[in-house]
């Protein structure tokens, strides 16, 4: 335990604090005199135990309100979080469902390829037999060809 000397209306306490709170402990008793010493300042003299009520009632007033400010923001916090959470869910959903989508175009697209080269085969066949055909009809009924 740390033993330290401070001053608080003029008059001087000797404080036990842990060890390496000094300078902790010190602060907070200079913030306390100020206070106290603004109270005095403002409300004049109406006696030091009513003045050490209200500095701890300002003090514990500052306090609460810094808490509540806390406490909302950490409310705010979880909020947007969960947002958050909810967000990257739905953005994880989307790539999915558009992965799914490109596989299927691929897939489509895939399809419809060796749907052209079999209708390419196909014409390809066609035109060939088709011009057999016509090279067939036109020796049968070229007269030059023809025998008697």
């Amino acid at each position: 335990m740390a033993n330290v000397n401070i001053k608080f209306n003029g008059k001087e306490f000797l404080l036990s604090c842990d060890d390496g709170q000094e300078e902790h402990l010190e602060e907070l008793a200079f913030y306390l005199n100020e206070k106290f010493n603004t109270l005095k300042n403002s409300l004049g003299n109406i006696g030091e135990n009513k003045l050490l009520l209200i500095t701890s009632i300002s003090v514990l007033d500052e306090y609460y309100e810094t808490k509540k400010k806390i406490d909302m923001q950490k409310k705010e916090i979880k909020e947007i979080t969960e947002k958050f959470k909810e967000l990257r869910s739905l953005v994880y959903n989307y790539k999915n469902n558009k992965e799914k989508e490109i596989s299927e175009f691929s897939k489509n697209q895939n399809d419809l390829e060796n749907e052209i080269k079999a209708s390419q085969n196909n014409y390809e066949s066609l035109v060939d037999r088709t011009t057999l055909e016509l090279e067939n009809f036109i020796k049968r009924n070229d007269p030059d060809t023809k025998t008697q």
